[in-house]
């Protein structure tokens, strides 16, 4: 063994250039990886310590005891409490003081007359509470509120909107309301809590525009007396508290909101970056091992010398397995201090393009830095393994032979398998997609299609290679003719090779496909479930935003041009005990503005005790029209509601609608989702949609749309995401094209006689430059082509599949114009990686070249 450390230790001192191509693809698989453990521990660290030292004050939180949760959500919405508890809660002994927290949202309009957030954290608004300890956030600048009109808004709001103390603006409440500025606050320390936007207001306002009746809170924070603890403090108002209200310590409630943050984004987001990682190391994977394959091939002889001096196999592979060893650890360690670093450029990185790295060191733990590391090398090794299998495999007698003969691209063994794992892939796919729709199925039939694909890969990448570098002789002649018989020469190289981009552009195709699907399913459901000419709404998602005025509706109603306006508003409650979400409407407006399906039943005769549901919904539910169900509201109350109409489609309608009377005694802050407006018979879209947006300006300025524009920027959030998962692809990209230049590089260090002799016989230098990038080109090309045609197929798999497991209909949709691109920049991905192996062949010395052993 020692011997083999030995010979280990200086062929890696003789031929460092060669593993170059493995350290980089290991390190920044492993640096990802190591980066995004270390943000996701240091961002839980740091909510956990900024919620901490926010609440310190708050000793027991009061709240109603019940939840309702509908599907989809993390966090339910909770009954209010009655404020004048503040009272008795101040009797008890140990309570040094209490306060109504009231809390609703509220988004502040800055400087330019856009909203402030809104896209995807909340924007809250509550009143200001005087007792700083019970305060989470602290004035920085300014003073408290002490009028009506005005408000303290956290810092970073405020540097978002350009706004500055003394300023006016408007508060989207979501009735608009003229407030001003006097005072600037943080939260924990920080500029805001993350993006979250919050605006303080008086008692009396807070009570006017976030409650619907005066005298409820969301919760009552109370703070303990010297000597009495958070537990002995809980105690001691548990007796005094009415049913269906609970006590929990000041502790409890910050944990839950750090595990909100963690279910609702941290755990979304580090989840999301791990996968991309899983891609990075799997495309690192295909480079390590065929870099590793082809140095054996080079080393055949000297393995059969070895051999035949008296080497045990085991003695052989364990050389190239120390080689491994040496390289996966060397990497995998710098790969943790380059993890390091990335998760401190995103600490500096975040706060600049508006997300608040919590302030603090960073969070390294045993399991960011073991894991990543075991990670790297077992990729590393694993990668080596067969290539060292297949050294010690070596016979003496192959010392004789100049070169060894791959036939492996013409293994009817692996056609054979290939194509049993394909048909495979395709049943099981099919299975999961058209028989009995399952993601689950469809998942694994996609995984099975990736290793039909690579197992084939050999076997396809003769035929492939032909006919894509066909065109060469013609436009390139003897060069092009070269670079293609360069590239056929080794079908199994050519194939690992050309694997690793391909399942970059797999993935990134995938996406590409899924998103453009996206986009087409929501023009659709726009086309078909909306049958109005504009649409009114707020650019919000998430949590963000504060909705539509419920009065706004009924102010573009009285326009002249306008037939029909519509607005959606949404409530929740329990219907027969399950969570649902329920959408507050007038229904005969509904009906004339959107497309419902066959209705059955009549939802002209809601009423105050009726419901309608979708045909599915009511399948589930074993309801149908005459039907009685238990609504559970929010308030607590109970009433039986019948159901009096069963419509088809609910894309935009949701699943449950009630009238805004039979929701008014239960409601909490009053808000609607979307206006949907149909103009009167030969009323020009654009004089009308003028018409609605000088009555909209009164209510906050909100959006309005044409049918088109809507469906389009719904759909907008799609383009987001596309960006950052071609971001986050770049990095495999990026490792697929160091295994491209890895490969031509050995490549070349394989055939210096060769290129030495064809430079004697008269190859000019940019004859071979071009002749090696064009072989680099035509294995991009194959990987390229290759991933195009999985990712399709993937991303129709997954479109049918959600289609299959989801009420809503998905449509299918391939973007040419952007999977062209895809394709270019595939092709302009293998020229660039063939630029530095091309520099270095036109380089060789001619004699020397052509002495070369």
């Amino acid at each position: 063994m020692n011997a083999a450390v030995r010979l280990s230790v200086s062929s890696l001192r003789a031929h460092k250039r060669r593993f170059a191509g493995t350290f980089l693809a290991v390190f920044l698989g492993v640096a990802f990886l190591a980066g995004t453990l270390v943000m996701g521990d240091t961002l839980r660290a740091g909510f956990d310590s900024m919620f901490g030292s926010a609440t310190s004050g708050t000793d027991a939180v009061v709240r109603s005891a019940d939840a309702i949760t509908t599907p989809g959500e993390s966090q339910g919405v909770r009954q209010p409490v009655d404020t004048a508890l503040v009272n008795t809660l101040e009797q008890v002994p140990g309570v040094a003081a209490a306060a109504p927290d009231i809390e609703g949202a509220g988004q502040l309009v800055g400087k330019n007359g856009k909203p402030i957030g809104g896209k995807g954290p909340p924007t809250l608004a509550g009143n200001w509470i005087t007792d700083a300890k019970l305060n989470p956030y602290q004035l920085a600048e300014g003073r408290a509120p002490q009028k009506s009109g005005e408000v303290v808004v956290n810092r970073g709001a405020a540097k978002k909107g350009n706004l500055k103390i003394g300023d006016t603006t408007t508060l989207r409440t979501p009735d608009p309301v003229k407030v001003t500025i006097v005072g600037l606050a943080t939260f924990g320390g920080e500029d805001g809590m993350a993006q979250v936007t919050f605006t303080g207001m008086t008692r009396a306002d807070a009570e006017k525009y976030l409650t619907a009746r005066p005298g409820e809170a969301a919760s009552i924070k109370v703070r303990a007396g010297p000597g009495v603890s958070e537990k002995e403090l809980v105690e001691r108002l548990t007796p005094v508290l009415p049913k269906g209200v609970e006590a929990i310590t000041g502790q409890a409630s910050a944990q839950e909101n750090t595990d909100m943050i963690s279910s609702q984004f941290l755990t979304l987001f580090t989840t999301f970056l791990l996968v991309f990682s899983g891609i990075a190391l799997l495309v690192a994977t295909f480079s390590i091992h065929n870099t590793f394959a082809i140095v054996v091939a080079q080393r055949t002889r000297e393995n059969a010398l070895l051999r035949a001096l008296g080497a045990s196999r085991r003695q052989v592979t364990a050389t190239t397995l120390i080689e491994a060893t040496a390289v996966a650890v060397t990497a995998s360690a710098a790969g943790l201090a380059g993890g390091i670093g990335i998760a401190a450029g995103l600490q500096a990185l975040f706060p600049a393009i508006g997300f608040p790295f919590p302030d603090g060191d960073l969070v390294i733990s045993a399991l960011s830095m073991t894991l990543p590391l075991a990670v790297g090398i077992v990729v590393c090794l694993g990668s080596a393994l067969l290539p060292a299998a297949r050294a010690g495999r070596t016979a003496p007698l192959a010392a004789l032979r100049e070169t060894a003969v791959d036939t492996s691209g013409a293994s009817r063994i692996r056609a054979v398998t290939g194509m049993g794992l394909a048909a495979l892939a395709v049943a099981t796919t099919l299975s999961g997609v058209l028989v009995s729709p399952s993601l689950w199925m469809a998942g694994l039939g996609a995984v099975l299609a990736l290793v039909a694909f690579v197992v084939l890969g050999p076997v396809a990448s003769t035929t492939a290679v032909r006919v894509l570098g066909g065109p060469l002789d013609t436009l390139r002649g003897v060069t092009g003719g070269l670079a293609r018989r360069n590239a056929l020469r080794s079908p199994k190289r050519t194939a690992a090779t050309a694997s690793a981009l391909m399942i970059g552009v797999a993935v990134v195709s995938l996406f590409t496909v899924f998103g453009a699907s996206l986009k087409a399913t929501m023009d659709q459901t726009v086309s078909r479930s909306f049958a109005g000419d504009v649409a009114v709404s707020t650019p919000s998602f998430g949590a963000g935003g504060s909705g539509l005025s419920p009065r706004l509706a009924g102010a573009i109603q009285q326009l002249p041009e306008v037939d029909t306006a519509v607005g959606l508003g949404r409530g929740v409650a329990k219907v027969d005990g399950k969570g649902r979400a329920l959408t507050v409407t007038d229904p005969i407006a509904l009906e004339r503005t959107f497309d419902l399906g066959k209705v059955d039943g009549s939802l002209r005769a809601l009423g105050t005790d009726g419901m309608a549901i979708t045909r599915t919904e009511a399948d589930k539910q074993h309801l149908t029209t005459g039907d009685r169900a238990q609504l559970t509201f929010t308030d607590g109350k109970k009433q039986a509601f019948t159901v009096r109409a069963v419509y088809g489609q609910s894309e935009l309608a949701g699943d449950y609608v009630i009238t805004r009377a039979a929701w008014a005694p239960h409601r909490t802050q009053d808000s609607d989702t979307l206006v949907a407006v149909s103009f009167k018979d030969g009323v020009n879209t654009d004089a009308g949609k003028a018409a609605v947006q000088k009555v909209a300006d009164r209510y906050g300025n909100p959006e309005v749309q044409t049918r088109s524009e809507y469906a389009r920027s719904s759909a907008g959030g799609i383009d987001m995401m596309l960006t950052l998962v071609y971001a986050l692809l770049a990095l495999a990209v990026l490792i697929a094209l160091l295994g491209i230049a890895n490969t031509l590089t050995l490549a070349i260090h394989e055939r210096t006689r060769e290129l030495g002799l064809l430079r004697a016989v008269g190859q000019t230098r940019p004859q071979l430059r071009a002749m090696v990038r064009w072989e680099s080109v035509l294995v991009a090309a194959f990987g390229t082509v290759g991933g195009l045609g999985l990712g399709a197929f993937l991303g129709w798999v997954l479109v049918k599949a959600s289609d299959g497991a989801s009420d809503s209909a998905f449509a299918f949709a391939i973007p040419p114009a952007q999977l062209a691109i895809v394709a270019l920049v595939g092709l302009s991905a293998g020229a660039l990686a063939g630029l530095r192996p091309a520099r270095r062949a036109a380089r060789l010395d001619v004699l020397r070249a052509i002495a070369t052993e």
